[in-house]
């Protein structure tokens, strides 16, 4: 095995969505570089203080967005929310309660919902084959 090999490196994009934070923020010598999989272990256990900055205020990628909001990423689009959302424009989002995040709220209630029912069903339905 070549050592190449033996060091697995990703792609920034790659690194980025694994740490949570939009990569277009993150410092040009980390978006210009790729990271092996020690260096994101050690970024992970011991954020520098752009990556703790980022996680705190953003600009946060959407998943991350949709997370804080409790809806899903498609419900972000519905919402028209298309970019990177800093903590205090989410914030602001959460105050102004705009009907269509209490809507897609409402969704992801009514989805894990379903979610739990159709789980149960599997089980009860695993524990009678039993």
């Amino acid at each position: 095995m070549s050592s190449q090999q033996s060091t697995q490196t990703m792609k920034p994009a790659t690194a980025a969505k694994k740490l949570g934070v939009y990569l277009p923020a993150t410092p040009a010598e980390f978006q210009e570089g790729v990271v092996s999989r020690a260096e994101l272990n050690e970024l992970q256990a011991n954020p520098p203080e752009w990556l703790r900055e980022l996680r705190q205020n953003g600009p946060h990628p959407r998943p991350v967005v949709a997370a804080k909001l409790g809806v899903s990423i498609a419900g972000l689009a519905r919402g028209g929310v298309t970019e990177a959302l800093t903590t205090e424009q989410i914030e602001a989002l959460k105050q102004e309660r705009p009907e269509w995040l209490e809507k897609e709220r409402a969704t992801q209630v009514e989805v894990r919902k379903e979610a739990v029912r159709i789980k149960n069903l599997k089980q009860e339905k695993a524990a009678r084959e039993d």
